[in-house]
């Protein structure tokens, strides 16, 4: 199944998207990681565009989506996402975020509620004061000083190594090729995420909920069980032996999991 990538003009400039399966098609709004793009879900596209019209964004600021010189935020980011629908005459949409990208869906149901039907939520962190906390005591995740010869590529490619699978250097290929891209903006999205309150938020969501839980995946798995409280009607689904790059290690899972929820959702 063809992927076709384009660009719409929005308030903070040109926003970059590919997309999958019949315009006609109920749509399915896919939001990545930090510091990926789009080409997280590469592969789940063309599974999930077989029934339904697939699109991926970039994130403002992300991939070859322009941020307009605007503070990176999740209200931010949301507010982007929703003129990507208007841009494309979508009403209504099921959301689908993974990691930074649940964030930002969250956000999106909680400001636009009218605007979402649905909610995946994939390994997706609940950041109250603790997760704020927590996080301001740690090292940066994927930030590392420029050298003339180098060895910062190593330097990245070795900070994530350790949550990727083992025999899957092509996973850490695609995520260092988006890192570089975004170059001194690579922290952005997860300085977006240790401010966001979502504890303000998510009293707000409605929708129904697919909590996706990568089990292997250390820094998100913990938090379903936070999240499925915040949420009561949300349901969780585990996929065992999944990692932080859960949409393109392991994509026909990820897709079936989303499949069978949407599929289930009342019309």
């Amino acid at each position: 199944m063809t992927i076709r990538r384009a660009f719409a003009d929005l308030s903070v400039g040109q926003v970059h998207y590919a997309a999958c399966g019949d315009a006609d098609a109920p749509p399915v709004l896919l939001l990545h990681q930090s510091p990926r793009s789009w080409a997280e879900y590469r592969e789940v596209l063309p599974l999930i565009g077989e029934r339904y019209r697939a699109i991926a964004m970039d994130t403002a600021g992300f991939g070859d989506s322009s941020d307009g010189g605007m503070p990176a935020s999740i209200a931010q980011w949301a507010r982007v996402a929703c003129e990507l629908l208007d841009a494309l005459g979508i009403a209504r949409a099921d959301v689908v975020g993974h990691h930074t990208g649940g964030v930002v869906a969250i956000e999106l149901a909680a400001e636009f509620p009218d605007r979402v039907r649905g909610l995946v939520l994939s390994s997706t962190p609940y950041t109250d004061e603790v997760f704020r906390v927590a996080r301001a005591q740690r090292p940066l995740i994927d930030e590392v000083e420029a050298s003339e010869d180098g060895s910062h590529l190593a330097a990245l490619w070795q900070k994530r190594q350790g949550f990727y699978p083992p025999g899957r250097p092509d996973l850490l290929e695609a995520f260092v090729r988006d890192a570089l891209k975004v170059g001194h903006r690579v922290e952005e999205g997860h300085r977006a995420v240790a401010s966001y309150r979502m504890e303000d938020r998510i009293g707000r969501v409605t929708q129904p909920a697919l909590i996706i839980r990568a089990t292997a995946d250390p820094f998100a798995a913990p938090h379903a069980a936070e999240l499925l409280h915040q949420l009561p009607q949300a349901r969780i689904v585990d996929i065992e032996g999944g990692m932080v790059p859960l949409p393109d290690q392991m994509p026909e899972a990820f897709a079936q999991a989303v499949l069978d929820f949407l599929s289930a959702l009342p019309s």
